[in-house]
């Protein structure tokens, strides 16, 4: 399986000469979709879901998603699913199975919202923006590093909750290249510490687990 990071918290999922996209969104890039038979977006904003990428995508295209962001793809030609919380599926040759319901706080006056994650082929887990507890071995976690939602010890601590074999940093479109520099010196510590794979991967580049 090859995993290649796109901008903030985009990501493309190959094997066997099919790929999927989970969450494209607004600060991702450009080409996302293309190749893609399938997509998969964990919640609403605008950093995770692109509603022009979307209506640009083939009426072939699956989109696996929560019923929040259903209710806005009314004008997208692809085919949407919905899916909560223990649903498992098959799309583009991939298993999937989802965890979580909801996104973290991020400030006490806004409202929570529905925040799907997807743990994909029992290889890779990508909670959206969550540290919601996958109850289950994960040997690769997408791992938000950086978020209004979060603090930078809850990153570790949720590093050493779930102990994967391999984690890759996400969600860190918001920092500049000093807090890049912070994010890999404590992912850094954190590999040592764990003794696994644990890193940024640089936007465009890709990694085979």
């Amino acid at each position: 399986m090859k995993l290649t990071k796109f901008g903030h918290a985009c990501w493309r999922v190959e094997k066997n000469g099919s790929t999927l996209v989970i969450d494209p969104g607004s600060f991702s890039g450009s080409g996302l979709l293309d190749g893609a038979r399938a997509v998969l977006i964990t919640h609403e904003h605008f950093d995770h879901l692109d509603l022009k990428v979307l209506q640009a995508a083939s009426p072939d295209v699956e989109i696996w998603t929560c019923q929040a962001v259903a209710d806005q793809l009314v004008d997208v030609p692809a085919k949407i699913h919905v899916v909560r919380d223990g649903d498992t599926f098959d799309t583009a040759g991939f298993s999937v199975r989802t965890i979580g319901e909801w996104h973290a706080l991020v400030h006490p006056d806004v409202a929570i919202i529905q925040n799907v994650g997807f743990f994909i082929d029992e290889e890779v887990f990508y909670p959206g923006d969550a540290l919601t507890p996958p109850g289950v071995d994960v040997p690769t976690l997408l791992v938000p590093s950086n978020a209004p939602w979060m603090r930078g010890w809850e990153m570790i601590e949720y590093l050493r909750a779930v102990r994967p074999a391999r984690a890759y940093s996400t969600h860190d479109g918001l920092v500049n290249e000093y807090g890049q520099l912070l994010i890999d010196n404590w992912l850094t510590k954190e590999a040592d510490h764990q003794n696994a794979d644990i890193r940024r991967i640089p936007v465009g580049d890709s990694v085979e687990i």
